[in-house]
Protein backbone atom coordinates (compact mmCIF):
# COMPACT_ATOMS: atom_id res chain seq x y z
CA UNK A 1 0.00 0.00 0.00
CA UNK A 2 2.77 2.34 0.81
CA UNK A 3 4.54 1.44 -2.51
CA UNK A 4 1.58 2.60 -4.34
CA UNK A 5 1.16 5.75 -2.37
CA UNK A 6 4.92 6.25 -2.81
CA UNK A 7 4.72 5.37 -6.76
CA UNK A 8 1.90 7.54 -6.75
CA UNK A 9 3.13 10.59 -5.23
CA UNK A 10 6.51 10.24 -7.22
CA UNK A 11 4.14 10.14 -10.44
CA UNK A 12 2.41 13.39 -9.15
CA UNK A 13 5.59 15.50 -8.39
CA UNK A 14 7.66 14.05 -11.86
CA UNK A 15 4.49 15.43 -13.54
CA UNK A 16 4.22 18.75 -11.92
CA UNK A 17 8.07 18.89 -12.24
CA UNK A 18 7.48 18.21 -16.19
CA UNK A 19 4.22 20.30 -16.67
CA UNK A 20 6.42 23.56 -14.39
CA UNK A 21 9.61 22.87 -17.05
CA UNK A 22 7.20 23.12 -19.92
CA UNK A 23 5.70 25.99 -18.66
CA UNK A 24 9.05 27.68 -17.71
CA UNK A 25 9.94 26.92 -21.49
CA UNK A 26 6.94 28.47 -22.38
CA UNK A 27 7.74 31.76 -20.77
CA UNK A 28 10.79 31.82 -21.71
CA UNK A 29 10.34 31.28 -25.83
CA UNK A 30 7.35 33.72 -25.16
CA UNK A 31 10.01 36.51 -23.29
CA UNK A 32 12.59 35.74 -25.99
CA UNK A 33 10.46 36.04 -28.73
CA UNK A 34 9.45 39.28 -27.61
CA UNK A 35 12.97 40.52 -27.26
CA UNK A 36 13.64 39.14 -30.41
CA UNK A 37 11.22 41.19 -31.92
CA UNK A 38 12.05 44.44 -30.00
CA UNK A 39 15.63 43.64 -31.15
CA UNK A 40 14.78 43.69 -34.62
CA UNK A 41 12.31 46.99 -34.71
CA UNK A 42 15.83 48.41 -32.80
CA UNK A 43 17.65 46.85 -35.20
CA UNK A 44 15.62 48.17 -38.53
CA UNK A 45 15.78 51.86 -37.09
CA UNK A 46 19.55 51.53 -36.92
CA UNK A 47 19.27 50.90 -40.68
CA UNK A 48 16.89 53.53 -41.28
CA UNK A 49 18.88 55.87 -39.16
CA UNK A 50 22.24 55.11 -40.83
CA UNK A 51 21.09 54.91 -44.44
CA UNK A 52 21.22 58.43 -45.52
CA UNK A 53 21.47 57.81 -49.00
CA UNK A 54 18.58 55.33 -49.24
CA UNK A 55 19.74 52.67 -50.77
CA UNK A 56 18.81 50.20 -48.36
CA UNK A 57 22.74 49.61 -47.42
CA UNK A 58 25.00 50.66 -44.85
CA UNK A 59 27.82 52.07 -46.77
CA UNK A 60 30.85 54.95 -46.50
CA UNK A 61 28.52 57.76 -48.27
CA UNK A 62 26.31 57.37 -45.32
CA UNK A 63 28.40 57.27 -42.82
CA UNK A 64 30.14 60.42 -44.08
CA UNK A 65 26.89 62.07 -44.41
CA UNK A 66 26.31 61.46 -40.74
CA UNK A 67 29.23 62.89 -39.85
CA UNK A 68 29.18 66.41 -41.97
CA UNK A 69 25.62 67.01 -40.46
CA UNK A 70 27.11 66.61 -36.86
CA UNK A 71 27.36 69.97 -35.57
CA UNK A 72 30.75 71.88 -35.66
CA UNK A 73 32.55 68.79 -37.87
CA UNK A 74 32.82 70.68 -41.16
CA UNK A 75 36.55 73.22 -41.21
CA UNK A 76 36.86 76.69 -42.55
CA UNK A 77 40.17 76.32 -43.81
CA UNK A 78 41.12 79.97 -44.07
CA UNK A 79 39.91 80.24 -40.59
CA UNK A 80 41.77 76.58 -39.40
CA UNK A 81 45.26 78.06 -41.13
CA UNK A 82 44.91 81.79 -39.15
CA UNK A 83 44.04 80.05 -35.93
CA UNK A 84 47.14 77.71 -35.81
CA UNK A 85 49.81 79.54 -37.68
CA UNK A 86 48.60 83.20 -36.11
CA UNK A 87 51.18 82.72 -33.06
CA UNK A 88 54.06 82.14 -34.61
CA UNK A 89 54.05 83.73 -37.94
CA UNK A 90 53.12 87.35 -39.26
CA UNK A 91 50.15 88.17 -41.62
CA UNK A 92 52.32 87.79 -44.68
CA UNK A 93 53.42 84.56 -44.67
CA UNK A 94 49.74 82.92 -43.05
CA UNK A 95 48.22 84.96 -45.80
CA UNK A 96 50.95 83.25 -48.30
CA UNK A 97 49.82 80.18 -46.49
CA UNK A 98 45.91 80.22 -46.85
CA UNK A 99 46.22 81.57 -50.30
CA UNK A 100 48.45 78.66 -51.82
CA UNK A 101 49.81 76.49 -49.34
CA UNK A 102 51.77 76.15 -46.12
CA UNK A 103 54.73 74.26 -47.98
CA UNK A 104 54.53 77.61 -50.27
CA UNK A 105 54.71 80.25 -47.72
CA UNK A 106 57.98 78.02 -46.43
CA UNK A 107 56.83 76.99 -43.25
CA UNK A 108 59.00 74.03 -42.29
CA UNK A 109 58.16 70.48 -42.63
CA UNK A 110 58.81 69.85 -39.12
CA UNK A 111 56.20 72.43 -37.42
CA UNK A 112 53.36 71.35 -39.79
CA UNK A 113 53.92 67.81 -38.65
CA UNK A 114 53.97 69.16 -34.83
CA UNK A 115 50.98 71.34 -35.77
CA UNK A 116 49.25 67.82 -36.78
CA UNK A 117 50.02 65.92 -34.36
CA UNK A 118 48.29 68.49 -31.92
CA UNK A 119 45.18 68.33 -34.27
CA UNK A 120 45.05 64.26 -34.07
CA UNK A 121 45.06 64.47 -30.21
CA UNK A 122 42.67 67.05 -29.72
CA UNK A 123 40.07 65.05 -32.48
CA UNK A 124 41.39 62.14 -30.40
CA UNK A 125 40.67 63.18 -26.87
CA UNK A 126 37.37 65.01 -27.96
CA UNK A 127 35.82 62.05 -29.83
CA UNK A 128 36.57 59.35 -26.77
CA UNK A 129 35.01 61.41 -24.25
CA UNK A 130 31.59 61.16 -26.47
CA UNK A 131 32.09 57.46 -27.04
CA UNK A 132 31.93 56.73 -23.25
CA UNK A 133 29.25 59.13 -22.79
CA UNK A 134 27.39 57.70 -26.19
CA UNK A 135 28.13 54.01 -24.69
CA UNK A 136 26.32 54.21 -21.71
CA UNK A 137 22.78 53.02 -22.42
CA UNK A 138 21.80 49.81 -22.47
CA UNK A 139 18.83 47.91 -23.89
CA UNK A 140 16.55 49.18 -26.31
CA UNK A 141 17.60 52.43 -25.48
CA UNK A 142 20.76 51.72 -27.28
CA UNK A 143 18.91 51.68 -31.30
CA UNK A 144 18.70 55.50 -30.59
CA UNK A 145 22.65 56.08 -29.83
CA UNK A 146 24.24 53.61 -31.94
CA UNK A 147 23.73 56.13 -34.87
CA UNK A 148 24.68 59.30 -32.66
CA UNK A 149 28.35 57.08 -31.84
CA UNK A 150 28.71 56.85 -35.45
CA UNK A 151 28.29 59.96 -36.21
CA UNK A 152 30.37 61.67 -33.75
CA UNK A 153 33.01 59.13 -34.14
CA UNK A 154 33.24 59.56 -38.12
CA UNK A 155 31.98 63.11 -37.66
CA UNK A 156 35.46 63.34 -35.97
CA UNK A 157 37.37 61.61 -38.11
CA UNK A 158 36.23 63.98 -40.85
CA UNK A 159 36.72 66.93 -38.95
CA UNK A 160 41.12 66.31 -38.42
CA UNK A 161 40.90 64.91 -42.34
CA UNK A 162 39.82 68.30 -43.06
CA UNK A 163 42.45 69.89 -40.97
CA UNK A 164 44.91 67.49 -42.12
CA UNK A 165 44.03 68.09 -45.36
CA UNK A 166 44.57 72.00 -45.29
CA UNK A 167 48.09 71.78 -43.35
CA UNK A 168 49.77 69.52 -46.00
CA UNK A 169 48.65 72.14 -48.79
CA UNK A 170 45.12 70.71 -50.25
CA UNK A 171 42.30 73.25 -51.08
CA UNK A 172 39.24 74.00 -49.34
CA UNK A 173 36.48 70.87 -49.68
CA UNK A 174 32.93 72.05 -50.07
CA UNK A 175 30.94 70.71 -47.18
CA UNK A 176 28.33 72.46 -48.32
CA UNK A 177 25.00 70.71 -48.17
CA UNK A 178 22.76 71.76 -51.54
CA UNK A 179 19.15 70.30 -51.78
CA UNK A 180 19.90 67.42 -49.24
CA UNK A 181 23.03 66.32 -51.09
CA UNK A 182 26.68 66.89 -50.65
CA UNK A 183 29.47 67.80 -53.96
CA UNK A 184 30.36 63.74 -55.29
CA UNK A 185 33.62 65.20 -55.66
CA UNK A 186 34.03 66.38 -52.16
CA UNK A 187 32.79 62.91 -50.98
CA UNK A 188 34.98 60.64 -53.02
CA UNK A 189 37.76 62.91 -51.65
CA UNK A 190 36.96 62.35 -48.11
CA UNK A 191 36.53 58.57 -49.27
CA UNK A 192 39.88 58.16 -50.86
CA UNK A 193 40.88 59.89 -47.29
CA UNK A 194 38.80 57.48 -44.79
CA UNK A 195 40.60 54.55 -47.67
CA UNK A 196 43.75 55.21 -46.46
CA UNK A 197 43.03 55.24 -42.83
CA UNK A 198 41.74 52.14 -42.50
CA UNK A 199 44.17 50.50 -45.01
CA UNK A 200 42.27 50.35 -48.09
CA UNK A 201 43.89 49.17 -51.52
CA UNK A 202 44.33 51.32 -53.62
CA UNK A 203 43.40 54.61 -51.35
CA UNK A 204 47.21 55.74 -50.30
CA UNK A 205 48.08 56.04 -54.16
CA UNK A 206 45.00 57.95 -55.30
CA UNK A 207 45.47 60.35 -52.74
CA UNK A 208 48.68 61.03 -53.84
CA UNK A 209 47.42 61.06 -57.42
CA UNK A 210 45.52 64.32 -56.35
CA UNK A 211 47.97 65.61 -54.57
CA UNK A 212 50.36 65.36 -57.32
CA UNK A 213 47.50 66.60 -60.06
CA UNK A 214 46.30 70.17 -57.50
CA UNK A 215 50.28 70.46 -57.19
CA UNK A 216 50.93 71.14 -61.05
CA UNK A 217 47.94 73.08 -61.92
CA UNK A 218 45.39 70.27 -63.35
CA UNK A 219 42.27 72.26 -63.59
CA UNK A 220 39.82 71.51 -60.74
CA UNK A 221 37.54 70.29 -63.80
CA UNK A 222 39.50 67.77 -64.50
CA UNK A 223 40.41 66.68 -61.40
CA UNK A 224 36.67 66.25 -60.61
CA UNK A 225 35.87 64.07 -63.54
CA UNK A 226 38.68 61.97 -62.45
CA UNK A 227 37.22 61.70 -59.38
CA UNK A 228 33.49 61.12 -60.13
CA UNK A 229 33.59 59.36 -63.54
CA UNK A 230 37.36 59.05 -64.73
CA UNK A 231 40.80 57.19 -63.06
CA UNK A 232 40.43 57.54 -59.61
CA UNK A 233 36.84 56.95 -59.49
CA UNK A 234 37.51 53.27 -59.52
CA UNK A 235 39.65 53.15 -56.67
CA UNK A 236 36.22 55.31 -55.13
CA UNK A 237 34.10 52.39 -55.90
CA UNK A 238 36.71 49.70 -54.57
CA UNK A 239 37.12 51.61 -51.26
CA UNK A 240 33.58 52.37 -51.21
CA UNK A 241 32.77 48.49 -51.53
CA UNK A 242 35.46 47.92 -48.90
CA UNK A 243 33.80 49.83 -46.58
CA UNK A 244 30.44 48.89 -46.96
CA UNK A 245 31.42 45.16 -45.90
CA UNK A 246 33.22 46.40 -43.07
CA UNK A 247 30.67 49.22 -41.82
CA UNK A 248 27.51 46.68 -41.37
CA UNK A 249 29.43 44.53 -39.42
CA UNK A 250 31.15 47.33 -37.45
CA UNK A 251 27.92 49.09 -36.99
CA UNK A 252 25.92 46.12 -35.56
CA UNK A 253 29.01 44.58 -33.64
CA UNK A 254 28.52 47.97 -31.88
CA UNK A 255 24.85 47.58 -31.64
CA UNK A 256 25.31 44.20 -29.67
CA UNK A 257 28.22 45.31 -27.62
CA UNK A 258 25.52 48.28 -26.16
CA UNK A 259 23.21 45.86 -25.09
CA UNK A 260 25.62 45.63 -22.11
CA UNK A 261 24.89 48.75 -20.22
CA UNK A 262 28.00 51.25 -18.64
CA UNK A 263 30.55 48.40 -19.73
CA UNK A 264 29.71 48.58 -23.59
CA UNK A 265 30.24 52.42 -23.03
CA UNK A 266 33.88 52.38 -21.36
CA UNK A 267 34.42 49.41 -23.91
CA UNK A 268 33.40 51.77 -26.66
CA UNK A 269 35.49 54.84 -25.27
CA UNK A 270 39.09 53.13 -24.52
CA UNK A 271 38.94 51.51 -28.18
CA UNK A 272 38.14 55.07 -29.68
CA UNK A 273 40.75 56.41 -28.18
CA UNK A 274 43.49 53.11 -29.01
CA UNK A 275 41.97 53.05 -32.52
CA UNK A 276 41.81 56.52 -33.46
CA UNK A 277 45.39 58.30 -33.85
CA UNK A 278 46.75 55.55 -35.78
CA UNK A 279 43.74 56.05 -38.27
CA UNK A 280 44.76 59.75 -38.62
CA UNK A 281 48.35 58.86 -38.31
CA UNK A 282 48.20 56.74 -41.75
CA UNK A 283 46.48 59.73 -43.98
CA UNK A 284 49.34 62.27 -42.27
CA UNK A 285 51.80 60.55 -43.34
CA UNK A 286 50.28 60.02 -46.63
CA UNK A 287 50.07 63.56 -47.19
CA UNK A 288 53.55 64.12 -45.90
CA UNK A 289 55.23 63.43 -49.13
CA UNK A 290 53.36 65.02 -51.92
CA UNK A 291 54.57 68.06 -54.19
CA UNK A 292 51.63 69.87 -52.30
CA UNK A 293 53.63 69.48 -49.28
CA UNK A 294 56.97 69.18 -49.84
CA UNK A 295 58.45 71.13 -52.67
CA UNK A 296 61.15 68.48 -52.64
CA UNK A 297 59.29 65.53 -53.51
CA UNK A 298 60.93 63.40 -55.89
CA UNK A 299 58.12 62.42 -58.60
CA UNK A 300 57.56 58.95 -59.14
CA UNK A 301 55.43 56.38 -61.15
CA UNK A 302 52.34 56.98 -59.01
CA UNK A 303 52.47 60.61 -59.13
CA UNK A 304 52.49 60.83 -63.02
CA UNK A 305 49.70 58.62 -63.65
CA UNK A 306 47.79 61.78 -63.37
CA UNK A 307 48.67 62.16 -67.01
CA UNK A 308 45.75 59.66 -67.74
CA UNK A 309 43.10 62.52 -65.85
CA UNK A 310 45.07 64.91 -68.67
CA UNK A 311 44.15 62.77 -71.50
CA UNK A 312 40.75 62.35 -70.36
CA UNK A 313 40.09 66.15 -70.09
CA UNK A 314 41.10 66.76 -73.77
Amino acid sequence: MYRDTDSASKKTIGSALADLKDNAVGLASDVSGKARVAFDRSRDAVMEAIDQNGNGEIDIEDIIILGLKTPGIRINRSDFLRKELFKNYPKDVIDDAIAFTPAHARIPPGEIDKIADEVIQFERTCVSGISVALGAPGGIAMAATVPADIAQYYGYLLRATQKLLYLYGFPEIDTAERDHKFDSETMNILIICMGVMYGAAGANNALKVMAHALATGVEKKLLKTALTKGTIYPIVKNVASWFGKRMTKQVFAGFFKKAIPVVGGVIGGGITYLSFKPCCDKLKLSLQDTLLSNPNHQVTSVDVQISICDAEGD
